[in-house]
């Protein structure tokens, strides 16, 4: 797993890929932080993660639409599946070389609290409360996008289902409040309040695992038919 991992985490920094992720997710924090905390005049660092989270439907794509339908169009998929490393650790190698990636961009969102620090005090307890669940979302998007990924051989197909679904829960609480539990969203924006809310860590924790799981089945699944 931790070789898989090294080997995707180098993939990301050899290609354009992580540097554009990086680079579009910071754009996207300077923009919002400028909206959202600077036009105000306000120090609250938590304050553009509310926008920033919508964003990051669109751009968590970059990292996870080619992970395992890239190795379909090539074919290297098939090396892979019989290759002596174990499915599962495939699966986590890739998770956790695309959360490293997400990891490296929130520790760069450090600059932002340094700016506001030369204004005042902020809070940085909240702070690292909304990094935590701001984590704990692209954890849960990553996954999912990642199975996305795993059962088309088109990295355009796997962003738009990624996309596409994220999408629809922002609105599954509009038809039926029984569906505001499991708006990503809503469920996110505790966490820049300061609450640390079991709930809502248990159900992200929860949904990253089921489509860690369903990737390891869909490959086991074609191993198996091959």
């Amino acid at each position: 797993m931790l070789a898989i991992m090294k080997k995707e985490v180098k993939s990301y920094f050899l290609s354009p890929i992580g540097y554009v992720f990086i680079g579009l997710f910071l754009l996207m924090c300077s923009i919002f932080f400028y909206l959202d905390t600077i036009a105000y005049g306000s120090i609250k660092f938590e304050y553009m993660f509310y926008s920033v989270a919508t964003i990051l439907t669109f751009i968590i794509p970059i990292l996870t639409m080619r992970m395992f339908s890239e190795e379909r169009k090539t074919g290297t998929e098939q090396l892979l599946l019989t290759s002596p490393t174990r499915i599962s650790s495939i699966v986590l190698g890739k998770f956790l070389a695309a959360v490293i990636i997400m990891i490296i961009s929130e520790i760069l969102c450090g600059i932002y609290l340094i700016i506001l620090n030369c204004f005042g005090t902020p809070h940085i307890l909240t702070a690292i409360v909304t990094l935590l669940g701001f984590l704990l979302l692209s954890m849960s998007y990553i996954s999912f996008g990642m199975l996305a990924s795993s059962i088309t051989e088109n990295q355009i197909i796997a962003a738009i289902i990624t996309i596409g679904f994220f999408i629809i829960t922002w609105f599954l609480p509009n038809f039926n409040s029984m569906f505001t539990s499991i708006s990503f969203m809503n469920m996110f924006n505790k966490f820049p309040s300061g609450l640390i809310a079991l709930e809502e860590i248990v159900m992200f924790v929860s949904f990253t695992i089921l489509c860690i799981l369903l990737t390891i089945i869909v490959l086991q699944r074609r191993k198996v038919l091959r």
